[in-house]
């Protein structure tokens, strides 16, 4: 169910606020485009600066939007576990298919920390469970043997590996075994993950060139690794341009050239700087998307 290009979705502001009828038409412009599931409120949904009432608000409308036709991953990490349960427990009650829970940031647990973290979130639900591991922002990293303990829960299915690691897939595929759902969270090497038994990416990317990261992914699945690295290296520009600043800053910017919604971020986050905006806008023309 959860598989193939999944945006870690925006989240548009209009004067400050959510514009929620900027993100209903993102989600059906998602849909068109052929992405295979929606990721809201994760890092790039900006969620650290999303008030808990807007949290979820956010997932509730890309729940409703969505209305079915694909899965929504609700964001609903914390370095609170009590704070987790609230946000994973109305992701279920509102609808979300499943929800994805970031390794606790800043206050660095150990391992069995984050064992007894996920072990909680995991029984006060009934929701599928994507871990987030990304050590660049948590300070964290949940070791493959952490990680097979938890997959043996039963309600927690994947990871969303940001390690940047390929040697993790196949570490974890002896920790938690071939069945265990493993997603990029890094589009630079999504063609690489998947070769190495990764079945989607949580992209970034995608927000800007959901068609090509969809064919992307779809031409992995299907053993077609040569059609891939073709869509790979009109992406890698794009790629490298949108990480050159923090990812959602440079995903807003180039959705605002292409007409999708307003650059608008809140601080401590500020827009692209003109030499980064250069950069985004020749990744647009050199992936086919801005003459």
């Amino acid at each position: 169910m959860f598989k193939g290009s999944m945006p870690a979705l925006v989240t548009p502001f209009k004067d400050g606020a959510v514009d929620f009828e900027t993100l209903k038409r993102l989600v059906d412009w998602h849909i068109e485009q052929g992405s295979h599931g929606l990721v809201p409120v994760g890092t790039t949904g900006e969620s650290p600066t999303l008030s808990h009432s807007e949290h979820e608000a956010v997932v509730q409308c890309v729940v409703q939007a969505v209305d079915g036709r694909i899965p929504v991953i609700a964001g609903a990490g914390s370095n609170n576990t009590d704070e987790a349960i609230r946000f994973i427990t109305f992701a279920e009650r509102v609808g979300a298919d499943a929800a994805l829970v970031v390794t606790p940031y800043y206050n660095k647990p150990t391992q069995a920390g984050l064992y007894a973290h996920f072990k909680a979130v995991h029984d006060c639900c009934n929701l599928p469970i994507i871990i987030y591991n990304i050590p660049g922002r948590s300070a964290v990293d949940m070791s493959p043997v952490t990680m097979g303990e938890l997959s043996k829960l039963p309600r927690i299915v994947g990871v969303k590996d940001a390690t940047g690691d390929l040697d993790r897939v196949c570490s974890q595929r002896l920790t938690c075994g071939p069945d265990f759902l493993q997603i990029s969270g890094e589009d630079a090497t999504a063609h690489g993950f998947n070769a190495q038994g990764g079945v989607g990416c949580i992209s970034v990317t995608a927000n800007v060139a959901p068609k090509l990261c969809a064919e992307l992914q779809e031409a992995t699945l299907a053993g077609d690794y040569a059609k891939a690295l073709s869509i790979q290296d009109r992406l890698m520009p794009l790629h490298h341009a949108i990480f050159a600043e923090p990812g959602l800053c440079g995903a807003k910017y180039g959705m605002s050239r292409l007409g999708l919604c307003a650059e608008d971020v809140r601080l401590p986050l500020m827009p692209l700087t003109a030499e980064t905006r250069e950069r985004v806008d020749f990744g647009l023309r050199h992936a086919g998307l801005l003459n």
